[in-house]
């Protein structure tokens, strides 16, 4: 049975779900590195379709599935899961890692741009202000990461293609600006675990045939099992947990307001970067959390006249 939560645990969980994104976004590069991308898609699925088997049950209390239900649904799995990967795959290979960051700075600003078209939310003008200091600190998180001709986020063949990357990193943005919108339709309509469980599944069903092409010419045995592990819990975290969280918390917060916690993303990948990874924390990077911080709170603090959200 789904529960409503509080206005702060909601908060709480909209933070720890992109904060997982970026967790697992940093932690995952070995994973593309030994296993192509669609047949790491099409695990992933897997794995989390076989631990939500049992959340694919319709509850009692559930209405039956409309056909604008299923088809939010499709959408969701289509837009978030499917198109934002292909999109920010491709696109970073042909642009930079900075580009696509300060790019990337405009996801909570199209959340809210779609919130106000789609679902009529007002946006406040605390709103818009935490929306600002967000996109500042992914600039300056994006600007204060070094190049690197060598690394993998380096441009890839010919520069001219850049404005191609550039316009495939935007659509990515689209594409997790639609996630977010159409989950907050979804919310009211069934609880986080069915959502989770059905968007999974048609996840799935969409990379099959990439996954079954790429499985046929791939040596799994080349596999460390080390990565087998990582696998395991980027399938979870991926393609559960993170879900479930955000589902959990757009049931009673508007999707403009949870589109500032989208910032939590690049946050939470630099933090892992410098835990876990050795590098390094220059001064634009810490001004970039202050200013991403001061997003968050001005996006959370309750306002006292008890108008807007």
């Amino acid at each position: 049975m789904s529960f409503t939560p509080s206005r702060p645990l909601a908060y709480a969980c909209l933070a720890l779900s992109m904060s997982l994104v970026g967790s697992y976004v940093a932690l995952s590069k070995p994973l593309a590195a030994a296993i192509p991308v669609f047949l790491l898609a099409w695990l992933r699925f897997g794995i989390g379709g076989l631990a939500m088997l049992h959340w694919l049950r319709k509850p009692a209390n559930e209405p039956p599935l409309t056909p604008r239900v299923r088809g939010l649904l499709f959408l969701e799995s289509f837009l978030g899961n499917f198109l934002f990967s292909i999109c920010m795959l491709y696109g970073v290979s042909l642009t930079s890692a900075v580009s696509a960051g300060v790019i990337m700075a405009a996801i909570p600003a199209v959340v809210a741009l779609l919130s106000g078209v789609f679902l009529r939310e007002p946006i406040t003008a605390r709103i818009w202000a935490a929306i600002a200091c967000s996109a500042l600190g992914i600039g300056l998180m994006a600007f204060g990461r070094p190049a690197d001709p060598g690394a993998g986020s380096a441009p890839v063949g010919d520069a001219s293609w850049a404005w191609l990357g550039n316009l495939l990193v935007f659509a990515a943005v689209v594409c997790e600006a639609s996630y977010a919108v159409i989950g907050k339709a979804l919310t009211g309509a069934m609880g986080p675990k069915r959502i989770t469980s059905l968007i999974n599944l048609w996840g799935f069903a969409l990379v099959t045939p990439f996954g079954l092409y790429a499985a046929w010419r791939f040596d799994f045995g080349s596999v460390q099992p080390g990565i087998w592990t990582l696998l395991v819990f980027y399938a979870l975290a991926a393609s559960v947990w993170t879900v479930w969280l955000w589902m959990t918390g757009l049931k009673v917060v508007p999707a403009a307001q949870a589109g500032v916690f989208t910032v939590m993303l690049p946050v939470s990948a630099a933090a892992v970067g410098v835990v876990f990874l050795g590098e390094s924390l220059g001064a634009l990077q810490v001004t970039a959390f202050v200013a991403a911080l001061a997003g968050v709170l001005l996006a959370t603090l309750p306002v006292r006249s008890g108008a807007g959200h």
